[in-house]
């Protein structure tokens, strides 16, 4: 196992471009996540976690595009094979999978890389089986690792001859009985009762729990060696919560698979991650081991994420919320000043200005934040007063009046819209 990340994103910035303007859903993220970790991406909904996970895969759909930064992913192998062609993308055994020809970065996914995703209904093909959509991607595996440089052209490129040919040799012709054992394994791993069965049955025939639990299944027949789960709990009791997330662990350290994890559940990150980023509106403005966010962090967002969670042994104690909302994202509405400002309970005039990512000075040398408290203490006498980004937006929005005609609600609903 190298010492050296497998996985660097660097300056990675997302926008979308909507007809209310330009929407900054990710900017400016660096993640570096080494063999065998798994890095925790946590915050709010629309802080931008999911669109960072669809940015990494080149999943994104119009009117989204990563604009800037590189994501370096280290395989030599695959450094080899397309340095020939793309040598722009290479870096010794790093390839930028931005500077990739879309054809071939799709060839990446199932076999290098691998998504658990939020809405599984969607994901699923409603007029296959399940098991017969699981048994594909284990049979596209096998056949991967028997010629990697064929399995691009039969497994990823398919077009109309392959369209037309579904209609006379069934997937039946293309998936070995072994592939289909192996589904079935897969789905009695994730807990689905009467695998056997339950294989045979469509998308439709699945409870949402049940279907959460088949794709992670479907992530997994890849067999990857990045798995990005983008809130792999969702809609599961706790029974099954702890379920999958063992079955994770399990395989995590049979196989030494890294892992992106994505979530909002902070016993989720308490239980699975080694490093964790927590992301707020589309910036990771804290970042350190999990002991590091846990028992010493520094933001203010990152404390009020902890504060929200009830404290089993505090019996009575009440939750402190974080105020207000995550703020909109259009970039004709966002200022260059700390985007947590208008809701921080330690706001000061420095705080009008961008802050650097900053050493934490506390807990391990990874422990960063984009906080200036992490250089100066908390001094009421600058605080901001009570209402000053209240009145703010008052003037802001006299100003405009006579302009678009776009009012704020409707521009925070695009924006957090579009970074869902």
């Amino acid at each position: 196992m190298s010492d050296r990340p497998i996985l660097r994103i660097e300056g990675m910035k997302t926008r979308f471009f909507t007809e209310e303007g330009q929407v900054n859903a990710v900017e400016n993220v660096d993640i570096e996540i080494s063999d065998g970790e798994v890095f925790g991406v946590v915050g709010e909904s629309g802080s931008g976690k999911s669109v960072t996970a669809l940015s990494l895969l080149g999943l994104l759909e119009s009117p989204g595009q990563v604009t800037d930064g590189q994501i370096w992913y280290r395989s030599a192998g695959l450094a080899d094979s397309v340095e020939e062609k793309v040598p722009e993308a290479v870096n010794g055994d790093e390839v930028d999978l931005l500077a990739l020809p879309d054809r071939l970065r799709r060839t990446l996914r199932g076999t290098h890389f691998s998504m658990i995703f939020q809405d599984p209904m969607s994901s699923f093909n409603p007029s296959l089986t399940v098991g017969e959509q699981i048994a594909e991607a284990v049979e596209a595996q096998r056949r991967a690792r028997s010629n990697p440089r064929s399995v691009a052209s039969r497994t990823q490129g398919y077009g109309l001859r392959q369209y037309l040919m579904s209609f006379v040799s069934s997937s039946r012709e293309y998936v070995s009985e072994e592939s289909r054992a192996r589904a079935i394994e897969l789905l009695e791993m994730v807990g689905i009762p009467d695998p056997v069965l339950r294989a045979d049955e469509h998308p439709h025939e699945y409870s949402g729990g049940m279907l959460q639990r088949a794709m992670v299944a479907q992530a997994l027949a890849g067999e990857p060696e990045v798995l990005i789960a983008d809130e792999p709990t969702t809609a599961l009791d706790v029974t099954i919560q702890a379920q999958v997330l063992d079955l994770l662990d399990d395989l995590q350290s049979e196989t030494g698979m890294t892992i992106l994890l994505i979530t909002h559940n902070l016993g989720v990150v308490a239980r699975m991650c080694d490093t964790v980023g927590v992301m707020y509106a589309g910036e990771i403005v804290e970042r350190g081991t999990l002991t590091d966010v846990f028992d010493s962090p520094v933001h203010p967002y990152t404390k009020g994420l902890l504060g929200s969670v009830p404290n089993l042994d505090g019996a009575g104690d009440r939750l402190k919320p974080i105020a207000g909302n995550v703020p909109s994202l259009l970039d004709h509405e966002m200022e260059d000043r700390c985007y947590f400002a208008d809701r921080c309970p330690k706001a000061m005039e420095t705080c009008l200005e961008k802050p650097p990512e900053l050493d934490a000075r506390v807990g391990s040398e990874n422990h960063t934040t984009m906080c200036y408290l992490a250089d100066e203490p908390y001094n009421e006498a600058v605080a901001l007063p009570d209402g000053y980004f209240e009145s703010e937006t008052t003037e802001r929005e006299a100003a405009a009046d006579g302009g678009s005609g776009v009012g704020e609600r409707g521009a925070d609903t695009e924006a957090g819209g579009a970074n869902r």
